[in-house]
């Protein structure tokens, strides 16, 4: 079996260091690694505008932002294909099919669904297109014959999800489509991290990100806001580390050759952790340090950022070839599912053949 991988995001805004640590890294990894058959990933506007609809200039400004921050990245277009949902008919396509394997009680206890209905305040009214983001995420993955899916902790609902419609469907139509396997972080805290306010997530929504183009500034400001130990007021009280923002960021970010060059009086993390819980550690120390890890990690994505950004002819080419080649893979299955579905009436000699047989006319 082919090793095909999708993956993807929102254009909602701009990508910040949750998508880089949850998804972004991971990519560019298995990228690199070069050991699949095909890499896809895809712009999620369609998507997006299920609970955008009303404001859908806010979709549209930022597809060109996300494809400028996977580039910035070191996404590679030769070796991976970025397309845009919404050009890929094929997609809702399918989406339609998928909706008769799934109920509407079994949409309603996805465990994702149900915490992005509360956040964005869906309880007394929800969009339909919004309650089936999991029928179009199968249509998404199942359309590429994805069997590999990196993901963070919070879309495993859906892969789960996805999961059950393939099994319905070749339940009922016969062997069609793949089963997905997702692939999360290597490490665990990357999974789902933290907003700079503590919030068990960063999120655009809640405004406790640091972005991809943050500027040093930004970043410092940010990092000098960071949640610790409220009860570590003084530099001589011993700190708590579980819990501590601050840390959680170092254990992600943190290598022990930052030491070597911002704060030399520490072999590493777990020298410094030591003596934070001891006492005798300030707050401002250890987030000048998480500052200057994160100015050295963005500040490359930033500047690339920006030479993208004069030369955007070059970004809408690479979406326009990937959106045409994601086309041609998406129809395949399409085609696939129509046929297995027996919905394929002029493409499908047999069909003529049944219906000239159930009339009683000799060929």
């Amino acid at each position: 079996m082919e090793k095909i991988i999708l993956t993807g995001d929102r254009p909602t805004g701009k990508l910040h260091l949750g998508h880089y640590v949850g998804s972004i890294l991971n990519r560019i990894k298995l990228q690199n690694e070069g050991n699949y058959d095909e890499m896809y990933i895809m712009i999620a506007d369609a998507q997006a505008l299920t609970d955008n609809f009303d404001n859908p200039k806010k979709v549209r400004d930022n597809v060109l932002e996300v494809a400028l921050f996977y580039l910035a990245c070191g996404i590679d277009p030769k070796k991976v294909t970025i397309f845009i949902q919404s050009e890929v008919s094929a997609l809702t396509e399918l989406t339609f099919y998928y909706m008769n394997l799934v109920t509407l009680s079994r949409l309603m206890r996805n465990p994702t669904v149900k915490s992005e209905i509360k956040l964005r305040g869906f309880e007394e009214s929800i969009p339909s297109g919004f309650l089936n983001y999991p029928v179009s995420q199968a249509a998404d993955i199942t359309a590429f014959n994805s069997t590999i899916v990196p993901v963070g902790d919070d879309q495993l609902p859906m892969i789960e999800q996805t999961k059950e419609i393939v099994h319905s469907f070749n339940r009922i139509y016969g062997d069609t489509l793949v089963e997905p396997k997702e692939v999360l972080p290597d490490s665990i805290k990357a999974r789902r991290l933290p907003g700079i306010d503590g919030k068990a997530k960063m999120s655009k929504s809640l405004g406790n990100c640091i972005y991809l183009d943050d500027s040093n500034e930004e970043i410092n400001k940010k990092v000098m806001q960071m949640y610790t130990d409220p009860n570590h007021i003084k530099v001589t009280d011993p700190g708590k580390v579980e819990g501590n923002v601050v840390f959680t960021y170092l254990d992600v970010f943190c290598k022990d050759d930052d030491f070597q060059k911002y704060l030399p009086e520490y072999k590493n993390l777990d020298e410094l952790k030591n003596h934070y819980k001891k006492g005798g550690l300030g707050d401002v120390t250890i987030k000048r340090f998480l500052s200057s890890i994160l100015c050295d990690l963005i500040t490359p994505i930033r500047e690339k950022k920006l030479e993208l950004i004069n030369n955007l002819d070059y970004v809408l080419k690479v979406l326009e070839e990937g959106t045409k080649k994601a086309n041609i893979k998406a129809n395949e299955t399409l085609k696939k599912v129509k046929n297995h579905m027996q919905i394929d009436y002029f493409e499908n000699p047999k069909f003529l053949e049944e219906m000239q047989s159930k009339f009683n006319i000799e060929k």
